[in-house]
């Protein structure tokens, strides 16, 4: 499967969006699982399925442009909002990057990593190991370069992170995933209550980092992808509880400015698995 990988990887990003469209139509026609809880997910949020169907070839497209983005060449950038990135580095308290599934949020990490590190130190992003040893091995070795650390779901990594922001470096992680039992909050998303990690919240709270939203838009016709950055609309909120609460409310924020490219097939609304 690597050998594969590093094939695909040689591919024009045009290439593999062509075919991780028909992947994701394939998933979408063949597995009824996957199309109810797609469907679900968007008519919580107020959508039919002519205004995200979309969306299906551009879940397709996430999983083919990995080998490039892993092993090929850089694809081509461009940043929107970068000012209140800049502005949050210089402040030196740290700077928490939140990005929801939703478009290219690989490239994010990669760019940041790339264009700020020299200065400003490695971003460290959360990442959960995949369960596949060949996989695994792969994304740690396509992870491990510069500008860019990772730090697994674990306590270690988390004090990881803490000890990134108190340097005045920066952590990303992806908020809208589900964190195991014990570690988040119920919290509504999109009207319904989700199960909500605390870790993006926590960090901010207990280190005064800047937070700051970002997403990777996919152009057409692999033309590459647009950074988004932006601020909170308001100062994160404590207690916890409302900062996780506000949150969510950004990432829904963020999710209806592209329904198209947001991965409504994702089991946002499942119960947590329990650790150990």
């Amino acid at each position: 499967m690597s050998a594969l990988f590093r094939f695909f990887s040689l591919w024009p990003l045009g290439l593999l969006h062509a075919l991780g469209a028909a992947l994701g139509w394939l998933s979408f026609l063949l597995s009824p699982l996957y199309r109810r809880r797609f469907l679900a997910n968007a008519a919580r949020a107020g959508y039919g399925f002519a205004q995200v169907r979309a969306a299906v070839a551009h879940a397709g497209r996430m999983t083919a442009e990995l080998p490039r983005l892993w092993l090929g060449a850089a694809p081509r950038l461009e940043w929107e909002g970068e000012a209140c990135l800049e502005a949050a580095y210089a402040a030196g308290r740290g700077v928490v990057f939140l990005t929801p599934h939703m478009g290219c949020f690989e490239v994010c990490a990669q760019a940041v990593g790339a264009r700020y590190a020299a200065q400003h130190g490695a971003l460290t992003v959360l990442y959960r190991p995949a369960r596949q040893p060949w996989l695994a091995e792969l994304m740690a070795g396509a992870r491990r370069r510069p500008g860019l650390e990772t730090a697994p779901t674990t306590l270690a990594g988390v004090r990881q992170m803490l000890k990134a922001l108190r340097a005045g470096r920066a952590v990303g992680l992806l908020p809208d995933q589900v964190p195991p039992e014990g570690l988040g909050l119920w919290a509504p998303f999109f009207g319904q209550p989700a199960y909500t990690m605390t870790l993006g919240a926590r960090l901010a709270l207990q280190t005064g980092a800047a937070v700051l939203l970002v997403w990777g838009e996919r152009l057409p016709w692999g033309r590459g992808f647009r950074l988004h950055f932006s601020e909170l609309r308001q100062p994160l909120a404590e207690p916890l509880e409302a900062a996780v609460q506000q949150i969510n409310q950004e990432m829904e924020r963020l999710i209806r400015e592209c329904p198209q490219q947001y991965l409504w097939g994702y089991a946002r609304y499942k119960q947590p698995r329990k650790e150990g």
